[in-house]
């Protein structure tokens, strides 16, 4: 199962104790992927669009829990006339008058995403959408989710305008909203590891730059030096260059702080450097 279906198993399973908020949950199902009509006795129904069995199972017990309706039965024209009522027509964004809780702009926000919500495999990147069939719904659903400090996109995407989040702190505040709280912490563990990884990554690539930083200088001085020993000559050098010159033959591959170490007094790492500089530039010197 994908996380994404993971997250709908657990919206689909949370239903609000409140009538309000479930009307306004029943409002964005109906919303985004209801359909109503009638069927070959001339009762009236009501359905969900999608594939989605969790979004089917949760539309039929918001029903069932608000107006006591049962799924194996048709509709009376009141009873549809009622639900429409209050839901609005599911062709327009729903009224503000049904969202005006903050409570009840939470299961709005869970219904949109259990129907035409996606969300992308967090180990693989931070990506979560709705997919709306008007610019309207879609800038209803980015205003709900701006009124939780939530910003989001909308962008063209052929018949659809998408909805979109990209940033790892958005989602987890968006399933924060949404009551999905075991996903969230999933989604949270993932995010940690994630970072650890890039963390932990970035470090070894820092340190390998830097090895080879310093085993480059280190062949370059060693070069320097070998020319300056066949074209002039140690005895010819001052004598702290030609102790320099000497320990840093035999010890290639340390550092200029280990070098220091070598020396009777310890000489630190800029004196070691000073030291190592004007071997390099006396080299110079000797080739041209």
């Amino acid at each position: 199962m994908s996380f994404s279906s993971e997250v709908k198993e657990e919206l689909a399973k949370r239903i609000s104790p409140a009538r309000h908020c479930r009307i306004a949950e029943l409002a964005a199902i109906m919303n985004f992927c209801g359909q109503y009509g009638r069927d070959e006795k001339g009762g009236f129904t009501i359905g969900f669009q999608t594939e989605n069995e969790a979004v089917v199972r949760k539309g039929f017990t918001l029903l069932k829990k608000t107006y006591n309706i049962d799924t194996d039965i048709s509709l009376s024209e009141q009873e549809l006339r009622d639900i429409l009522a209050k839901i609005g027509n599911p062709e327009e964004p729903v009224s503000s008058l049904l969202i005006k809780n903050t409570c009840c702009r939470r299961a709005f926000l869970r219904g949109a995403f259990l129907s035409v919500g996606s969300m992308s495999d967090p180990a693989k990147g931070y990506h979560l959408e709705f997919d709306c069939v008007s610019e309207s719904k879609a800038g209803q659903l980015r205003e709900l989710m701006r009124d939780f400090e939530i910003e989001s996109k909308i962008i063209r995407r052929k018949k659809y305008y998408v909805v979109y989040l990209k940033e790892g702190a958005g989602i987890v505040e968006l399933l924060n909203v949404c009551e999905a709280y075991i996903s969230l912490m999933n989604l949270e563990n993932m995010r940690i590891l994630k970072e650890m990884r890039n963390s932990v990554n970035r470090r070894v690539n820092c340190e390998t730059a830097n090895i080879a930083k310093t085993v480059s200088a280190a062949a370059r001085q060693v070069e320097d030096i070998e020319y300056i020993r066949k074209y002039y000559g140690f005895q010819n050098l001052p004598e702290t260059l030609r102790q320099m010159a000497e320990i840093r033959l035999e010890n290639p591959d340390v550092t200029l702080k280990e070098l220091g170490e070598l020396f009777d007094p310890p000489l630190g790492k800029s004196g070691v450097n000073h030291r190592l500089r004007k071997l390099s530039e006396l080299a110079e010197e000797i080739r041209r």
